[in-house]
Order: structure tokens, then C-alpha cells, then sequence
């Protein structure tokens, strides 16, 4: 019988990433920005996701928001949650834990 370590189990970096996005963008339906952050977090990992919450025109006016998403060390997403958004104009984003309502 041929067993796998935790080690060869684990995917590398660049397929974390690959998968995470691909089931972020799955999920919310929302088309695919940038990828801002990658951590390790315990066993799995933590990544920010940009993802294009409105289109508009001009461009820079497209309202991007941060998702962060955790995935164990196979790449299944564990969950997600969106942390902020911005005009893509905008070189700052609006946290929601800070806002004030």
C-alpha cells in the first residue's frame, strides 16, 4: 500500500492559489481580480482575493472588493469573507470593520 505524507499530500502554492480563486469566483458568481495576499494560517492558508463587485465605465470607477479566503492544505476552500471594498480609482479600501454606520 502506498501512503502519502502530510507533505505530498499538500498542494504548492501556485495551485492553492489557482483553486482558492477558482471556487472564490464559483461562489459569488463575481469575475476574478487580483490576488493581494498569501499566509500560511495553522495547517492551511489565508488568501485576499480582489473580485469585481460592479462594472463601470470608465474602468476606474469599478467597485472591487477584498475577499479573504481560507483553504486547508489541499485546497479546499474552508471559507471566506469579504473584508473591504474600493473604486479601483481608489488606492485605499473601505474596511468594514472600521467603518463607522
Amino acid at each position: 500500500m502506498n501512503r502519502k505524507t502530510k507533505e505530498e499530500e499538500a498542494m504548492k502554492i501556485p495551485d492553492l492559489i489557482g483553486e482558492a480563486r477558482s471556487q472564490l469566483s464559483s461562489l459569488t458568481g463575481l469575475p476574478l481580480g487580483t490576488t493581494t495576499d498569501v499566509s500560511k494560517a495553522g495547517e492551511g492558508w489565508k488568501i485576499a482575493v480582489e473580485l469585481v463587485e460592479k462594472k463601470s465605465i470608465p474602468d476606474g470607477m469599478d467597485i472591487l472588493a477584498t475577499y479573504e479566503v481560507r483553504v486547508d492544505p489541499k485546497g479546499n476552500l474552508l471559507e471566506f469573507h469579504r473584508k473591504g471594498m474600493r473604486k479601483r480609482i481608489d488606492l485605499e479600501q473601505t474596511d468594514f470593520e472600521n467603518e463607522e454606520i
